[in-house]
């Protein structure tokens, strides 16, 4: 993907604009359809109308399994309550006996009640709470959510949302755990475990895209949700994942045509990513938040999310791509995105104001940083904001409070891919430590 060229080399931004001014509105994101799929290189459309109508078939299977759950004219359970993040009680640091204890047992018993017909799991849930009940929703609803359509997040149904889903470190998180009480329990004990991971990983086979990405939501949901999505690391995690079940002797129960189907499709993720990068003058700069999966072409997520080059995403792709064995393209990527974060870095201006009643706001602040912005222009590169009203901005001073207090605008997540890159250019590449997530409600 190639873009009206800017300097790199002139890159560093030392404060906000001067006159702050609304530059655009961000529009939303086309879903998958059979209509654009028709619109493809006929060679592609086949293999593409196969993935829209696998997704179709399993979201009605999906939705009849509650209700087949249900004696007639019996009401459903309430959906289970939603959790923020990081309170999933699914722990991937405890010693290994743990794992085979009844703490662990009983988190691992909710998880697979929980699993959907697909094979994945829905997201913001307390897994270490009471399993699901006959006809309990697989997801928390969306009741809560504006229905209004003008939101780009807006669900076709506010009561079947995310039943399935990478977001939020959904469905990667749940199989690591079940790995680790799976491998705690070898025999009889731990077979209900073995086999929600192969289901598991048959989810993650059927939802990948055939250019290699993988959605937001599948079965698919629409909106942005059906675009590749790098945010929260999803690509990047579910391959990871396969990435271990083809490699790792502790995956020895997964079939053997699973863990070569899962090897295949690391394969395709690396290709898609690598393909995703933005091109800048015909050099490769970072990545955005999510591309069309049709296009590859960067597109916009919730209002406030515009269609950018992504600090954040280009950092979590980065330390992916330095963990991979290396080639030409990968080493080429690595370094383009690695010299395009460092001209992005902002010195001398600060990110503060937590908690004031001015709000967070960037304000100079002599030796501060490097910081990063959240999002940058596709176009003249500097960094860009959104608002709720869809409106972007040049400064973030100037959108609402709200919108600065409750997002990440400015990040140093890249120090990160900064840092490992040198050990990774010697030879003497670290464990990549676990990305953070960016994406604040």
């Amino acid at each position: 993907m190639t873009y009206k060229p800017f300097l790199l080399a002139l890159a560093l931004v030392a404060a906000p604009p001067a006159t702050a001014r609304v530059i655009g509105k961000n529009t939303p994101a086309e879903r998958v359809t059979a209509a654009r799929i028709a619109t493809l290189p006929t060679a592609r459309q086949g293999a593409w109308r196969t993935y829209l109508q696998r997704s179709e078939t399993q979201r009605a299977a999906d939705r009849a399994s509650l209700a087949a759950e249900l004696k007639p004219g019996q009401t459903p359970p309430p959906p289970p309550l939603a959790v923020g993040g990081g309170e999933g009680g699914m722990p991937l640091d405890r010693d290994a006996a743990w794992y085979g204890g009844p703490e662990a047992r009983a988190i691992a018993d909710t998880i697979v009640s929980f699993q959907t017909p697909a094979g994945g799991w829905s997201k913001n849930q307390n897994r270490a709470g009471p399993k699901r009940l006959p006809g309990q929703r697989f997801a928390n609803d969306a009741e809560t959510m504006n229905p209004d359509r003008s939101n780009f997040d807006a669900p076709d149904d506010r009561y079947w949302t995310f039943v399935g889903t990478l977001d939020n470190d959904a469905t990667t998180l749940e199989m690591k755990f079940l790995t680790r009480v799976a491998r705690a329990l070898p025999g009889a004990q731990g077979a209900a475990y073995r086999a929600s991971i192969v289901k598991g990983i048959g989810y993650l086979l059927a939802a990948q895209y055939p250019n290699g990405g993988w959605p937001q939501i599948w079965p698919l949901e629409g909106g942005f949700h059906d675009g590749i999505t790098f945010n929260d690391n999803a690509v990047a995690q579910a391959a990871m994942l396969l990435q271990a079940v083809a490699h790792d002797p502790g995956y020895a129960f997964v079939p053997a045509s699973l863990r070569k189907a899962a090897a295949a499709s690391v394969e395709r993720a690396v290709a898609v990513i690598l393909a995703a990068q933005v091109r800048v003058d015909g050099r490769g700069a970072g990545w955005p938040q999510q591309v069309d999966a049709l296009t590859l072409a960067p597109i916009s997520a919730r209002n406030y999310e515009p269609r950018s080059i992504a600090s954040g995403e280009t950092t979590d792709i980065l330390l992916f791509l330095m963990d991979q064995p290396r080639t030409p393209a990968i080493t080429r990527a690595v370094d383009d995105g690695i010299a395009w974060l460092k001209a992005r870095a902002i010195y001398g201006q600060a990110w503060t104001g937590k908690g004031t009643p001015e709000g967070r706001r960037i304000v100079p602040q002599k030796g501060a940083g490097p910081i990063w912005s959240r999002n940058y222009d596709l176009v003249t590169g500097q960094p860009i904001f959104g608002d709720k009203d869809q409106s972007i901005h040049d400064d973030v001073n100037d959108i609402s409070i709200g919108r600065r207090n409750g997002y990440n605008w400015y990040v140093t997540q890249p120090l990160q891919a900064i840092a490992a890159y040198d050990a990774w250019r010697a030879g003497t590449r670290a464990i990549t430590p676990k990305p953070v997530s960016l994406r604040v409600q």
